[in-house]
């Protein structure tokens, strides 16, 4: 009998409040999670449930707040150093190379340099930028700057990944491109990853477990299983009943009542005939 890992992350009756115009603002009520190591799970919800502010907790960026959000057994203290973040924009510095801003994530590792340089190197080659290790951002397109956050989040091995819309400013095709590539980090570098986005889709496709969450205040409303091998196919009949499904959740209420495949077969027969 294969006997269940411990959580990686554990967020027990976590609650977070504000304060706007001298009123509390409830933003995340009584959140419970735990993460696999090596799982990817992907947090969706309107605006204001309180994802991003979750990832800002769990990395030190926000230290107030109410219950207890463990890594690996030990209670966050604003020093995550286990984890890495990678926001919606590139946040990289324009003065500074594709190698230079990399290097920014190694900045409180004790390594010799010429360790520093191989890992670096290793990096700047796994997300496909080997022949751009002197090109300075705006010399990137916005994938390209994309796949080097990426890369300065992953240098220093984290256990944990974070991503914050990681791709929501990117066109469709760049989006879906880099999806694929952090698939294959993920495999090659044995990461636990955490995703906040808006995208159903990408949510679907990426993680092996998807949170879905309700507004004011942000809590779970359910946590949905994502039991498709890999690679995801996205017009696939079971691609598309999850997408269905999670939007579902996201915009009404009451079970959700999937389609048979004979009525979605008839409706694209009728849409292809007219």
């Amino acid at each position: 009998m294969t006997l269940p890992l411990s959580p990686l992350l554990h967020f027990s009756h976590v609650n977070k409040r504000f304060t706007v115009d001298g009123q509390p603002i409830e933003a995340i009520h009584d959140f419970n999670l735990d993460v696999a190591p090596g799982e990817f799970v992907a947090i969706v919800g309107s605006s204001g449930c309180g994802k991003s502010t979750l990832l800002r907790l769990l990395i030190g960026l926000d230290r107030e707040f109410q219950g207890a959000i463990e890594l690996d057994g030990v209670a966050v203290d604003g020093n995550a150093s286990d984890c890495a973040i990678v926001f919606q924009e590139h946040r990289l510095f324009p003065w500074l190379t594709v190698t230079q801003n990399i290097a920014l994530g190694l900045a409180t590792q004790p390594l010799e340099k010429a360790e520093r340089d191989r890992r670096i190197a290793g990096f700047i080659e796994l997300v496909g930028l080997s022949a751009f290790s002197q090109a300075y951002p705006h010399q990137l397109s916005g994938g390209m700057a994309q796949r080097v956050a990426i890369a300065r989040g992953l240098v220093a091995s984290p256990r944990v990944l974070l991503l914050d819309e990681p791709f929501a400013a990117l066109d469709a095709l760049t989006r879906q491109q880099l999806q694929d590539e952090l698939l294959t980090l993920r495999a090659k570098a044995s990461i636990t990853a955490l995703l906040v986005t808006h995208d159903v889709e990408e949510a679907i496709y990426l993680a092996d477990r998807v949170v879905v969450m309700a507004p004011r205040p942000g809590r779970i409303k359910r946590v949905v299983a994502i039991n498709l091998p890999h690679p995801r196919h996205r017009g696939s009949y079971e691609f598309h009943q999850l997408r269905e499904e999670l939007l579902h959740e996201l915009t009404r209420e009451g079970p959700y009542v999937a389609p048979s495949r004979e009525l979605i077969r008839d409706v694209e027969a009728l849409y292809i005939a007219c």
